[in-house]
């Protein structure tokens, strides 16, 4: 992947997944393999803390829709 495409790619993950939710039209899932694959790419130090930021970020809400699920089982 070459790093304006790379770049663009973060600028995108950033935008969304800052506003995702777990009941959005496109499932987790997908943004999930969508910041795998630019994990993988070579990154500079910059970029690597930008996707921690969006690895956290959507780690901490699988976590709470996974929990969701779990409590809505439970009723």
């Amino acid at each position: 992947m070459n790093h304006h495409q790379l770049e663009k790619d973060i600028e995108h993950l950033e935008h969304v997944i800052t506003r995702l939710s777990g009941s959005d039209r496109i499932p987790l899932s997908y943004w999930r393999g969508r910041l795998d694959s630019v994990s993988t790419a070579h990154l500079v130090p910059s970029q690597i803390q930008r996707v921690k930021r969006l690895n956290d970020a959507l780690r901490a809400l699988e976590g709470r829709v996974q929990l969701e699920a779990l409590q809505q089982r439970g009723r």
